[in-house]
């Protein structure tokens, strides 16, 4: 079985939200050594005196550098790859910068993981990759296509790469609570539309799941978690029972309802107990590989308008109490 234990990791977007949440949890874990790398001097600086820890190591370099990857991979065993340009209008206004990041990015990830020998890379995906309709969700579904057919050419080097797609992160940076939190004070919040759903997981399940699948990938798989829905209009409640709420209409690029699989990968998608596996297509790949699952079936979509489970006003108030 494999364990991060006496491994050294690699964290791109290392002093994000999630990057420093998982750095956090898997000092926790007796590794070796973790590398932040991210672009961002100042971040790095104020990441360095928060976490003393002689293990980390702060490497300041950006992913489109595919020769600073390469530096930064020497002995490096397991790769988180969290960078991205999120920011899904800043992306509609700046798409060839958001193609150079997350696009160009990945596969300079994936050379020079490859290159260096890395067992495990991880990447990041999101809701918005599936059946895109904004640049982001675009560029993070070439994304996921980059890592999955990353497995198939890795020569002797055995390096394996899977994708872990979950929704929106409470209180991550840039996210709706703190936006709302901060409205507050007004008496007013803006809702886009009042129908809207989204899908809804904690900063700590977010990081708990990548680390679970560093143990399960064998290579090519993308990871969705089973998680709550929550409409809009009540996470507004929960933050703000007394507000006002004004429907200013959608914004460019945004979806009503995110979609997490669609139909189409629903045909090679396992259903788990607490989350699902869209399989890769890959003739080396096999019933075998997938363990137990069960194939989902047929018509089946994972879109959060749609789901089984959703989170109450009083769910989300605790939810953002607890960030």
């Amino acid at each position: 079985m494999f364990t991060l234990e006496g491994k050294t990791l690699l964290v791109t977007g290392g002093t994000g939200s999630f990057g420093k949440k998982f750095i956090k949890k898997v000092l926790d874990l007796d590794v070796k050594k973790v590398i932040v790398f991210s672009r961002d001097e100042l971040k790095q600086y104020e990441m360095a005196q928060e976490f003393t820890d002689s293990r980390i190591r702060f490497f300041i370099g950006d992913v489109r550098d595919k020769e600073r990857l390469f530096r930064a991979f020497e002995g490096v065993d397991v790769v988180i790859h969290a960078a991205a340009l999120k920011q899904v209008g800043i992306c509609e206004y700046n798409p060839f910068e958001a193609i150079k990041t997350n696009i160009h990015g990945a596969q300079n990830i994936i050379e020079a993981a490859i290159d260096r020998g890395v067992q495990k890379v991880i990447a990041l995906s999101t809701d918005k990759a599936a059946n895109p309709i904004n640049l982001y969700g675009a560029t993070k579904l070439a994304s996921d296509k980059l890592f999955v057919a990353a497995n198939s050419y890795t020569g002797i080097k055995n390096t394996r790469f899977a994708v872990v797609r979950y929704g929106n992160v409470v209180g991550s940076r840039g996210s709706v609570v703190p936006f709302f939190l901060k409205m507050k004070e007004t008496g007013t919040l803006p809702i886009t539309d009042e129908r809207m759903t989204r899908f809804w997981i904690t900063l700590d399940q977010g990081v708990q799941f990548v680390i679970d699948n560093l143990s399960r990938m064998k290579g090519g798989e993308i990871f969705v978690p089973k998680i709550p829905s929550m409409k809009v209009t009540d996470l507004a409640k929960a933050i703000a029972p007394n507000a006002k709420m004004e429907i200013i209409g959608i914004r460019p690029g945004e979806k009503l309802h995110e979609t997490m699989i669609t139909e189409d990968d629903a045909r090679r998608t396992l259903e788990y107990d607490t989350y699902y596996v869209i399989q890769p297509e890959f003739p080396w790949w096999s019933r075998e590989q997938a363990m137990d699952g069960k194939l989902v079936p047929e018509g089946f979509i994972y879109v959060s308008n749609t789901n089984d489970t959703w989170l109450s006003v009083d769910d989300l108030k605790r939810l953002v109490i607890d960030q």
